[in-house]
């Protein structure tokens, strides 16, 4: 690498220019608790080697995910009217 040569460009990406933000709203913490408590349940179903248990925290996952959906659809995601944030 000792011929590399070190290019320096500020060129702006025009599909990224936007900041991400950080999911900072009431859908994506909805989102994340009730996936912690399915991911829960199902390690500890791993653990009981129950099958049974497993699946019910991989539903309880999927309820999560679809929780948090409905609530960005109802506002409450980032930049959504009825979320606090403005990102």
């Amino acid at each position: 690498m000792a011929n590399a040569v070190k290019s320096s460009t500020n060129a702006v990406d025009p599909m990224h220019s936007e900041q991400p933000g950080h999911g900072n709203s009431v859908a994506a913490w909805t989102m994340v608790a009730v996936m912690l408590v399915g991911v829960g349940i199902g390690c500890v179903g791993y653990g009981l080697a129950s099958v049974t248990v497993v699946i019910v925290g991989l539903a309880v996952v999927a309820v999560g995910l679809i929780a948090g959906w409905v609530l960005k659809k109802a506002g409450f995601g980032v930049g959504g009217h009825k979320s606090k944030s403005g990102h």
